[in-house]
């Protein structure tokens, strides 16, 4: 087998009637759910507050029904599945009200603000026998999955060090630290390549340079045993964008970098010829598509989502570990140990 060939196909939802799913909130992230749930055939209907939103959902997406009202999805016998894209405060209320609804519920990342959040939603979808999906996107990513296969197969050696970058400008910011925002995506990332959580939050540093007062750069240190380290840095302050991740090991080093084309996106660094790159063959499908499948076979076919309540609940705990381990860079450096 090549390793730098893919071998995984995207999965197909089938031939069968398709879920039927509505999605809540159709702002900068929701309108790309929008966009692929109907592409998939499975979209019937959109809620959000604004009444201008609705309109341009109505004049784009023939055929979908809108409302502002989220009791509406609730009380819609012909919905299977509620996909929330809202602030993350209401994560927990509104996926809470879709499972008691029997509704199977895909929300955004974070699962919830607190692991009580996470656990009750968990007991609720497994006591109704309902599905529960975390947009965890990235654990989509052909990027990702190839990365993954290499890892698996010892290609890279064994791993030392992995460090993911996510920093971009963003004015449209919520209540809390950077890294909640942005570091779901990197944890959950970090999780699925490695094949374990964290051991402990070593240390967090974050600093507050606007005037909200809000953490908007942090930087957290992660120990996941056996000789790995691990390193998250978010920005809500970068002039522009740096998705990236690195992944050392101890006979090659591997780099994602989303922001270059397909073709570059995963690059193989061998430790003894650094000059040279290979570049594994990538599958050309978008991440939120695969994503979206993935909800409609969970579904479809009544299997456990990868990306399930117990991946949105460990990244949490973590997230809630570095916030009580946050300290400030206008305060005197002590760094937290655990």
């Amino acid at each position: 087998m090549d390793l730098l060939e893919p071998t995984a196909k995207p999965a197909n939802p089938g031939s069968d009637a398709t879920p039927k799913v509505a999605v809540v909130g159709c702002g900068h992230w929701g309108k790309n759910l929008v966009r692929n749930f109907y592409n998939l055939g499975a979209l019937s209907g959109v809620c959000d507050l604004d009444t201008d939103t609705l309109k341009r959902i109505r004049q784009q997406y023939k055929g979908v029904w809108t409302t502002n009202r989220f009791e509406d999805l609730l009380e819609n016998p012909d919905l299977d599945g509620l996909v929330i894209s809202t602030p993350s405060v209401t994560h927990f209320p509104l996926a809470y009200q879709g499972l008691l609804a029997g509704k199977h519920v895909y929300v955004e990342k974070p699962m919830a603000t607190s692991t009580t959040e996470t656990r009750q939603l968990m007991d609720l979808a497994k006591d109704l026998d309902q599905h529960l999906m975390v947009g965890h996107l990235l654990l989509y990513h052909p990027a990702v999955s190839r990365l993954k296969q290499l890892i698996e197969s010892g290609y890279l050696g064994d791993i030392r060090y992995i460090q993911s970058d996510r920093l971009n400008y963003n004015a449209h910011r919520s209540d809390r630290a950077v890294f909640w925002d942005l570091a779901p995506h990197d944890l959950s990332m970090m999780i699925y390549l490695l094949g374990r959580v964290p051991q402990r939050v070593v240390s967090v540093l974050g600093s507050k340079t606007s005037a909200d007062e809000l953490v908007d750069i942090a930087h957290i240190e992660l120990d996941f045993g056996s000789g790995i380290v691990g390193h998250i840095h978010n920005s809500w302050v970068h002039p522009f964008k740096q998705v990236k991740l690195i992944v050392r090991g101890t006979e090659r080093s591997a780099v994602i970098d989303d922001t270059l084309p397909l073709s570059e996106k995963l690059q193989v660094f061998d430790h003894n010829h650094p000059q040279d790159k290979e570049l594994p063959t990538l599958l050309g499908i978008e991440p939120l598509k695969l994503e979206c499948q993935h909800f409609i076979s969970a579904i479809k076919n009544n299997r456990r989502p990868k990306t399930d309540g117990v991946n949105g609940m460990k990244v949490v705990e973590i997230l809630e570990d570095a916030e009580s381990k946050l300290q400030l860079s206008n305060e005197p450096l002590n760094l937290v140990q655990a």
